[in-house]
């Protein structure tokens, strides 16, 4: 009998622990509201006969409970600060992805309206140097050929251009997400920005390439070809065989002339005999024109009219009857003189060259390397009249500056031989 209520004692107070430690569970994770319930109950308590003490399981049920509210407020609070945070990301991106596309826009633009500007430049360039009738021309139509080529080819490139414009600006247009992901689209921009830029460089370099290439190849309005002398040479010169007597009272001599550099003393043409090398002879000194009639004493000077690496259309005239001579560039006279050799006769037993200077008994005798000619010549003419005002400027300006040929030496029918490395050009 001692035993069973010995046991029965440790059972009571086993029962009675275990109540404790779930009071003591619940006190520390029930929420205020259920407190304030539970606690309105605990007051009511002493009034009510058949209120029944929680069980362990219905304290276990309201921790569950109270876990889970909480959870979901968490979850709730957490929701409304993401919601806020990415609208306003996506509100700067936006931002930043509208000043991007009109920042690249604008440089699409500013590039297409350079280049065309250029484009329209350099035609107006060559429109100005070339007639109509040169555009039949074998030379004339190959340069025409390139400029249409080029012309197609930046055609491409401007479309090409465009092409990467809209798409930079549709990308920037685009919404973008918080996601990891979109990393690389970020980079995207600068990409196409650094491949437009190269583009831009690459269309540049092609122009200055092409204008330096058409202004060495160009030729005056109305020439079909030149003499190119590659080098000052004693060996490079070209010889002229007049249609006509030489024998002259009075002459105008007219050429396009285009200097690589003018020395001290740089022969363009000259005219003479054993006895006489210099009866006529055309020279630059520097960037002056000197003309020589009769023997170097005879001298007539045009100052500050040479460019060096430019086409000059340059007139000499002489009259034996009272010694006029007169020095004429793109068609006005810069120079005139009287007295000069008056009552000469220019003798007609001589030889005519190009490049150099008269000098020994033969062609291509007694040269001298330091006076030699370097540069391109067209559109030589003799006669043996002098020319009206009118008709110079009609020789040295227009696209007939080529066609109105000389009577003694007429270019294009008159025999010119080049010798050495001189040749012709189209």
């Amino acid at each position: 009998m001692n035993m069973l209520i010995m046991l029965c004692c440790i059972l009571w107070s086993f029962s009675s622990g275990l109540s404790s430690d779930y009071d003591i569970l619940y006190t520390s994770y029930d929420n205020d509201l259920e407190n304030e319930i539970h606690s309105s109950k605990e007051e009511s308590a002493p009034t009510s006969d058949c209120l029944e003490e929680r069980t362990t399981w219905d304290k276990i049920f309201i921790m569950l409970e109270n876990s889970q509210m909480k959870q979901n407020m968490m979850l709730q609070s957490i929701d409304e600060i993401l919601t806020v945070e990415l609208q306003s990301l996506r509100t700067e991106m936006m931002k930043c992805v509208t000043t991007f596309a009109g920042t690249c826009s604008s440089a699409v633009t500013g590039a297409t309206s350079q280049m065309m500007s250029q484009v329209n430049r350099m035609l107006t360039n060559i429109s100005q140097i070339q007639c109509p009738e040169a555009a039949q021309q074998p030379g004339q139509a190959s340069i025409l050929k390139e400029i249409f080529l080029l012309n197609h080819n930046i055609s491409k490139r401007l479309s090409k251009l465009e092409n990467i414009g809209e798409r930079a600006t549709e990308a920037a247009a685009q919404e973008t997400a918080f996601r990891p992901q979109d990393k690389s689209a970020s980079v995207m921009p600068g990409s196409t920005l650094s491949s437009l830029l190269n583009e831009l460089q690459q269309t540049r370099a092609e122009l200055q390439t092409f204008q330096k290439q058409a202004a060495q190849r160009s030729l005056p309005a109305g020439c079909e070809m030149a003499l190119l002398f590659p080098m000052r040479s004693a060996r490079i010169f070209a010889s002229i065989h007049p249609s006509a007597e030489m024998t002259l009272r009075f002459f105008t001599i007219c050429a396009w002339v285009k200097v690589t550099e003018a020395l001290k003393k740089t022969i363009v043409f000259s005219y003479g005999t054993k006895q006489s090398p210099t009866e006529i002879q055309l020279h630059f000194s520097q960037q002056s024109a000197v003309l020589v009639v009769g023997s170097s004493e005879n001298k007539l000077v045009a100052e500050n009219v040479i460019s060096p690496g430019q086409w000059t259309p340059l007139c000499s005239t002489w009259s034996s009857e009272d010694g006029t001579a007169s020095i004429w560039v793109n068609g006005e006279s810069r120079a005139t003189s009287t007295e000069m050799a008056k009552s000469h006769v220019i003798s007609g037993k001589g030889i005519l060259q190009i490049g150099q200077e008269k000098n020994g008994c033969c062609v291509g005798g007694g040269f001298d390397e330091s006076i030699a000619f370097s540069g391109k010549i067209t559109g030589f003419n003799v006669w043996d009249t002098v020319l009206t005002k009118e008709e110079i400027k009609t020789q040295t300006s227009g696209s007939n500056s080529c066609n109105n040929r000389g009577n003694i030496v007429g270019w294009g029918i008159t025999e010119i031989q080049p010798h050495g490395g001189a040749t012709y050009i189209y």
